[in-house]
Formats: structure tokens, sequence, C-alpha cells
């Protein structure tokens, strides 16, 4: 909905405000223009009482007399709009003008002072000023009078109209330009958001890989946070994918016992047994690394040397059809700090890989406290065999997952490279070569 976009809410925020902002400027031009017209109506009323003023004259007898034909000429035209009345102060009217012919008498303010002005509004939308004025003639006789000028309010209503008429006109069209100048500012300013919602759906849709555009200095904090996210998120996917591939993996040597069982049961109810509990404990043990979040903190101690046997006898029974003689020279006892599940990976893959390449023999040695690469470490775990070895150019290669040294050979490709990333994440090393005793392969394993 167009109501849920950022640049739609702003720009009828500001709208609101533009409108209010202007409601408010034009009541305040036409007020101060409409006191502005009231003050230039009651100095043209103020010059018209100095010409009644300057007409009037007072008698010997103190009488007012007011000539035929004045100099404003309005004032002799019924109806003109200009009309002039003298009163004496605070008792009857003595003169009107001719134009104010019919009209009601315009009765002063009673609390209009001697000689002070006063303008008001009065019936009909008209304005008067009235000014109180004391006349002498030439015998010393003095009157006090009041003389009012009115005029209609066509004047200051024509003058506020056309104020009116221009202000909507010209606010029309300075609001209109303002929106869509805050239109082009907001689109200018919104820009890098746009460009992140652009670079995200081109994560979505595979063709980036993390936000790496140039975005303003508000959103990298923004896409710095996203980036660590998404990169999270593969991580956690890639691992789950691993584990998956690492427990079936784990799980062909166990099923390979039990299938070679599946002909004589009845005899090999302790090996079903066995193996099935090894399933359990492989499935338990894949599960918890794939929830783990990185690091292998080992606080107990697994025995490698009975990992060894008991990897040796299920492999006597995969392959008792090639005949293989598996030659052990390890210790009775030799404890290490690891998970049992990594021990069982480790040896496990490596000593199927050599019964699986070679002709007749393998061999598994242990030596402790070996110090290589200027470290010092607790166990050196050697499995050799007397097979065709790794070709020359395939050794880096069979570290990745999925590579293997002979791809007519069946399997996944994946045992070599989970044992490197086992040893790797336990602090050790893992190094490949050429069995000088068997002729075969050597692999090294260096365990802190």
């Amino acid at each position: 909905m167009r109501s849920k976009s950022l640049s739609f809410r702003l720009l009828i925020a500001e709208g609101l405000v533009l409108a209010a902002f202007f409601t408010l400027v034009a009541v305040i031009l036409e007020q101060g223009f409409r006191e502005s017209v009231e003050q230039a109506l009651k100095d043209r009323l103020q010059v018209q009482v100095y010409a009644l003023l300057s007409a009037a004259k007072l008698n010997d007898a103190g009488e007012l007399t007011m000539p035929a034909r004045l100099y404003e000429p309005r004032f002799a035209n019924p109806g003109s709009g200009l009309y002039g009345f003298i009163q004496l102060a605070r008792s009857r009217p003595v003169w009107r003008s001719a134009s104010a012919i019919g009209l009601e008498e315009v009765v002063a303010p009673a609390d209009l002072a001697l000689g002070e002005s006063k303008f008001v509004t009065i019936k009909h939308d008209r304005y008067a000023l009235h000014s109180d004025i004391i006349l002498k003639n030439a015998a010393g006789v003095s009157r006090e009078f009041v003389f009012t000028v009115t005029e209609d309010g066509q004047f200051v209503s024509s003058k506020v109209a056309h104020l009116e008429e221009v202000l909507r006109v010209c606010l029309l069209v300075i609001g209109l330009v303002l929106v869509l100048i805050q239109f082009a500012l907001l689109r200018w300013s919104l820009k890098p958001l746009r460009s992140i919602v652009k670079d995200l759906d081109a994560i979505e849709q595979g063709n980036k890989t993390l936000l790496d555009g140039q975005y303003a200095s508000e959103l990298e904090g923004l896409a710095g946070n996203l980036n660590a996210f998404i990169s999270h998120e593969r991580a956690h996917l890639e691992r789950y994918r691993n584990n998956l591939a690492d427990l079936a993996h784990s799980l062909k040597t166990p099923l390979a016992i039990l299938h070679g069982c599946v002909g004589s049961f009845a005899g090999n109810q302790v090996t079903v047994q066995e193996q099935i509990s090894r399933m359990n404990q492989i499935v338990e043990y894949q599960l918890h690394k794939a929830a783990a979040k990185g690091g292998h903190n080992a606080i107990k101690t697994v025995d490698i040397a009975v990992v060894i046997l008991k990897i040796k006898a299920s492999l006597d029974k995969v392959y008792k059809d090639k005949g293989i003689a598996i030659g052990l020279a390890i210790p009775e006892s030799c404890p290490i700090y690891c998970e049992e599940g990594d021990v069982y990976e480790i040896v496990g893959n490596l000593m199927d890989n050599a019964c699986k390449w070679c002709q007749h023999s393998v061999k598994v040695s242990i030596a402790l406290n070996h110090r290589a690469h200027r470290r010092n470490y607790s166990v050196l775990l050697q499995i050799e065999d007397d097979g065709p070895g790794i070709p020359v150019g395939k050794f880096n290669d069979i570290l990745k997952r999925g590579i293997r040294a002979d791809e007519n050979i069946h399997g996944h490709g994946i045992g070599v490279s989970v044992v490197n990333e086992l040893v790797g994440l336990l602090g050790g090393k893992l190094e490949g070569g050429k069995s000088v005793e068997l002729g075969g392969m050597r692999w090294s394993v260096y365990l802190p």
C-alpha cells in the first residue's frame, strides 16, 4: 500500500505542514493588510474632516454655517458612499451633507473627549471618524462640535478581496513548487535506502553475495550488520550441509558391517548391537556438532588406543573378503584430550581409506611426545598402506569436500576433508606422504 511507503508518508506530512504554514501566513498577511488599508482609509477620512473644518464658519450669533458647495463633490451626491455630519457636542445635530439625505443620524461615541478623534466601524459595513473640535468666531464666541465623516467599507473590502485572490494564486503556485522540490529532495535523500533494497534483492536472487555498495555514513552500520548476519547464516547453512554429509559418511562403515551380518544374524548379535549403538552415537555426535557455534573445548579424555582397536575389529568384518592384515604399533593406553566422536571420525576415516586402497597391508602406529614444525605434539598417529598412493598434484585436491583421488572408486569424497577440518579445529596438523615401509600412502596426524 502507498501508506506504507516512507516517501509517501514524508510527502504527505510535509504537504500538511506546508498547508498549515501557508494558511497561517495568509491569515497574518490578510490581517496586516486589512489594518494597513483601514489606516489608509482613516487618513483619508481625516483629510475630509479637515476639509469640512476649513469650510465651517461660526456667525456672530454663534451658529454654524456651511457653504452650499464643498471642495469634495461626493458630499453633494446622494449615495456616493461619503457622508458628513456635524453635531453640537453631546447635543443635537446641526448639519449633514447632501450625500447623507435619507440616512439615519450617526451618533458620536459618548466617551469622545475634547480634541480627540476616534475611528470606528458602524452599521451597514461603514467606517466613521469622529473628531471633537471647538470653533470660535470673531466676537470670541466658541462652540464645541463633533465632526463625523463616514465612508462605505467597499474600499477596504475590495482591497482585501484583491489581496486574497493574489494570495491564493501565489501561495498555491509556491506550495506546488515546494512540494515538487520536496519530492525531488526526498527521492535524492532516500536513494541510499533504495540502493540497499536493490542490493538485497540482488543477494536474494543470487547475483550478489554481500552488500558491497557505497552507502551513506548513517547506513554503513546497518549494511555492516546485515553483511554479518548474511555471512553468519551462510556459515550456519554450510555447516549444516557439511554435517549432513559427515553423518552419511560416518554411517557407511556401521551399515556395511550390519549388511555383512544379515546372512548369519544369530551368530553376530553382539556385533549388530555394537554397530547399532555406534550409529546412535554417530547421530548424536553429528547433531551436537551441527548445533555448535565453533570451537572444540574438550574437558575429558578419550583413549585413542581403545578407539583404534574397536575400529580395527569393525574393519576386519567389512573387508574380510579382501584379507587385509592390519598391523598395530600402539601403546596399551593412550589418553588424549578430545571428543570421542572426533577421534572416531579421524581414525575411522583414515583407516577405512587405507583398507579401501591397500593391496594386503595396513599399519597403524602411535608416537608419543613428538616434536615437529617447531611445536611439541602429544601424539603422532600414522596410518600407512601398500596401495598406489595419491597421484602427484592430487594431494591438495582431496582435502576439499567432494574430491576423490580416483573417481572410479566408490565414495563421497569427504572423508579426508572431514579429517583435515577436525584436526585443524583441534589445533593439530594433517600431513600426507609416501610410506617408506609399505610403499603406499602415509597419513600423519599431529595432535596437541
